[in-house]
């Protein structure tokens, strides 16, 4: 007969799954999209808006990254949780298939008193370990629900952005009128108008840690030599402060300029200045780096 803390076990067992997380993914997925596969839908999207607007929109790129690191984070927490739930079922069937002596009748246990006392130990060994596994179990519902909401809410975020942007359309197709197309032309592979303002920064600035301007094979603007790094420090060191100083001049310089000279948008200190959305300096989360998050160096990219 099934002792009673069997009994409690297969309770919460039952309670924690059919938690929404769980038994309620079917309902919730025939309610509205899978999130994965709405995340590409939308990237699609954003693929093509790039295109169409000759570049990265930074705004969408970086709601793009962050849908897809909450969506990513979603995904391993459920596969976390599922790995989790079946590990302790199959602890419950072990514990009782096994036949483990519980306190309801280890008193009444007649043999040696040593095996006795091994298998007190033995019992409050495993209810530790049992109830470290539902409170760990407990916790991994409660954060894969967080996960989702916000996985749903990067998405949503992703998608009003790419609403926003077609709205947009004619403002921003009226500025790619007005700086036209430009292919790579001369030995550089860089377009006559990165060369402009590449020499025009140069002519303004002391570049003395260099800089950096056509990346073959690269999918963004270095590889169709429409963008240059210029470089404040060197080997992935942050900048000293006079260099940050250059920088910030740098890039106000590039933004208060930008529509005389065709410059599309800067990326200084995790932050990126997108000029065909005009909405002024925003965030970048971590790429993971000094130079990923662009702490050593002001990229300029060109119509």
């Amino acid at each position: 007969m099934r002792s009673s803390r069997s009994i409690a076990l297969c309770v919460m067992l039952s309670a924690l799954l059919t938690t929404p997380v769980m038994a309620g993914a079917a309902v919730r997925q025939a309610a509205k999209p899978n999130p994965e596969a709405e995340l590409k839908k939308l990237t699609r999207e954003a693929s093509e808006l790039n295109k169409r607007y000759r570049g990265e929109v930074q705004s969408l790129e970086e709601t793009r990254v962050q849908a897809s690191k909450a969506t990513e984070n979603a995904k391993s927490l459920k596969r976390t949780l599922a790995t989790a739930q079946t590990a302790v079922m199959r602890f419950a069937q072990t514990s009782y298939m096994g036949g483990i002596l519980d306190d309801t009748n280890l008193l009444a246990f007649q043999g040696d008193p040593g095996i006795a006392l091994d298998r007190a130990a033995t019992i409050s060994y495993l209810a530790g370990q049992r109830a470290g596994q539902l409170n760990r179990i407990k916790q991994l519902i409660k954060d894969a629900k967080n996960a989702e909401k916000a996985a749903e809410a990067k998405i949503v975020k992703l998608k009003d952005d790419i609403v926003k942007l077609k709205k947009d359309r004619v403002r921003i197709e009226g500025l790619l009128a007005k700086y036209g197309f430009q292919q790579p032309s001369g030995g550089e592979g860089l377009t006559p108008r990165m060369i402009s303002v590449r020499n025009t920064i140069l002519q303004n600035f002391p570049m003395p840690y260099s800089y950096g301007c056509l990346r073959p094979g690269d999918p963004g603007e270095h590889g169709s030599g429409r963008a240059c790094d210029f470089m404040m420090s060197t080997g992935g060191r942050m900048p000293t402060p006079e260099a940050k100083e250059r920088g910030d001049r740098l890039a106000q310089w590039a933004i208060d300029n930008g529509r005389d000279l065709g410059i599309m948008y800067i990326i200084w200190q995790q932050r990126y200045y997108d000029i065909r959305t005009g909405a002024g300096w925003r965030m970048m989360s971590d790429r993971g780096g000094i130079t990923a998050n662009h702490y050593d160096h002001v990229h300029v990219s060109v119509f």
